[in-house]
């Protein structure tokens, strides 16, 4: 294969690298990549020669170095060695090292196939549950809460704390295996930089670090609760929350709710955990006032119950110090907080924790060590660090301000398009919680507005009746740009008019 310039050695290296993208990750990663792959896939022959690099930069359309620089890796990890005078070639030794080829499958024989439906414990896909469109990057109205903006993400600041925690100092603290244990110091950040803002003073033995604040629920449902176990969730409400529960117990409660969130009611006094999402309660987005959340307590200890606080989007309130959590009042050690860092830097980071007396954080570990040991100690590290050298506060105040202007952006958009409806808004919130007209279907108006580019959450997954109301809608607004909020809700407008007659 002397050179790759000829239109059939063109077309061979193309067909290789016809994954190859200007727009995806470095250019040298993806050359490294797929010539790896190409060679355990056996497709690259061993001793199969390569292009030199000027004519693979040619094909690519890239800088001759950067090829030079992919192929000097690729030595040096020995898929590739280079012949003086000659060029690359496949190393030889790799004919016995590669990944076998695989076999052609063999039928299953389904009559002797075990029975999986009779032997699922549960069946979690049958729950309701929220869903969003996974392109929904490629909508130009994307109303879906707590997706990833790339235009909000501190990227600067985390690679900063990425590479530091990446340090050899840093992998001497992190790699090894904490068993059952967390980053020490990002406990201590959290103890420092998050959780006095909510009011919360907590000792590290009270502290564990959860992959989100779904594992946290996850775990702590496990841990407390069984068959017989009476437990009161919101409704409408979380319904992740609500499916984690009705999998540990048959007695899931749906509480009512209000314009200052969670009710008082005679249900609650009949639980023995309660669900609450004080701060700011999902999906209505309301903040229960400080009195209310006095009187659940006080019926709490007198019942014997435990609280659940999730303390659900409250980063961003502007009174934080004047509403603080439900936990900063407690002083029976009855409520037991989960809280995430996802919620403020991206989905994908998957970093909660929980705060709980030290007894029950210390049975959380071990559960949590069957599970998966701990999170991964790098990303641990890593949010260590943002938190300390102060890039978290600084992300909140620009955060802050940029769905500040979203959301007066939504609520003028939502007046003059769609006024018949209703809208919640709370402050410092990310999402709107929207009550049509009662003859408003609101899955045949998300799937109108999806034909107009416009993705909205429908609101019935959130009541907790297998009959819920069809007239509700949640609207995101944390991964649209903000010139696009009136120009999507007049989209909807019209998508609602349409289905109207």
């Amino acid at each position: 294969m002397s050179s790759p310039s000829t239109t059939g050695e063109t077309v061979i290296w193309d067909a290789l690298f016809q994954k190859f993208s200007h727009n995806g990750r470095s250019l040298q990663v993806q050359i490294r990549q797929m010539i790896v792959a190409a060679i355990e896939e056996r497709r690259l022959p061993a001793a199969a020669r390569m292009p030199s690099s000027r004519d693979l930069a040619a094909i690519l359309g890239v800088a001759r170095n950067t090829v030079v620089l992919a192929y000097q890796q690729l030595v040096d990890e020995c898929f590739l060695e280079s012949r003086e005078r000659s060029g690359y070639f496949v190393r030889t030794a790799l004919q016995t090292e590669a990944t076998p080829r695989r076999p052609n499958p063999t039928p299953i024989n389904e009559s002797n196939s075990p029975q999986w439906g009779d032997r699922f414990a549960m069946r979690p896909s049958t729950r309701r549950n929220i869903v969003k469109t996974k392109e929904w990057l490629s909508y130009p109205y994307p109303f879906l809460y707590g997706q990833f903006d790339p235009g909000l993400f501190p990227t600067n600041d985390w690679r900063e704390c990425a590479r530091g925690a990446l340090s050899v100092l840093e992998i001497h603290n992190w790699a090894r295996d904490l068993v059952d244990g967390d980053d020490p110091e990002l406990i201590d950040q959290l103890r420092l930089h998050v959780l006095p803002r909510r009011g919360i003073w907590a000792s590290p033995d009270e502290i564990i670090v959860t992959i989100g604040a779904q594992q946290a629920l996850y775990l702590l449902a496990r841990l407390l609760m069984n068959k017989e176990s009476r437990v009161g969730v919101e409704d409408p409400g979380y319904p992740d929350a609500r499916n984690i529960f009705s999998i540990m117990t048959d007695h899931v409660v749906g509480l009512p709710i209000d314009e200052h969130g969670l009710q008082i009611s005679e249900g609650l006094k009949q639980c023995d955990y309660v669900y609450v999402t004080p701060g700011h309660q999902c999906p209505t987005t309301v903040t229960m006032p400080i009195e209310r959340r006095k009187r659940m307590l006080d019926i709490a200890a007198k019942h014997d119950s435990v609280v659940i606080e999730d303390d659900y989007e409250t980063e961003f309130l502007p009174n934080a110090r004047e509403t603080p959590s439900l936990k900063s009042f407690d002083q029976s050690g009855r409520v037991l907080y989960v809280g995430s860092l996802s919620k403020v830097l991206a989905p994908g980071l998957r970093l909660g924790y929980i705060i709980a007396p030290a007894e029950v954080v210390r049975e959380l570990r071990a559960l949590r060590r069957l599970m998966l040991r701990h999170p991964p100690s790098n990303n641990q590290r890593a949010a260590a660090l943002f938190l300390g050298l102060g890039h978290y506060k600084a992300h909140i105040r620009r955060l802050g301000a940029s769905l500040g202007t979203r959301a007066s952006q939504l609520d003028l958009a939502l007046r003059k398009h769609l006024p018949e409806f209703e809208f919640f808004l709370g402050q410092g919130v990310s999402s709107c919680w929207l009550k049509g007209p009662e003859s408003l279907d609101g899955r045949a108006l998300a799937a109108a507005a999806q034909q107009k580019g416009v993705l909205i959450e429908t609101g019935d997954v959130f009541f907790k009746s297998d009959h819920p109301p069809s007239h509700f809608l949640r609207l995101g607004f944390s991964s649209i740009p903000s010139e696009r909020i009136e120009p999507g809700i007049a989209a909807l407008a019209a998508a609602w008019r349409e289905l109207k007659g």
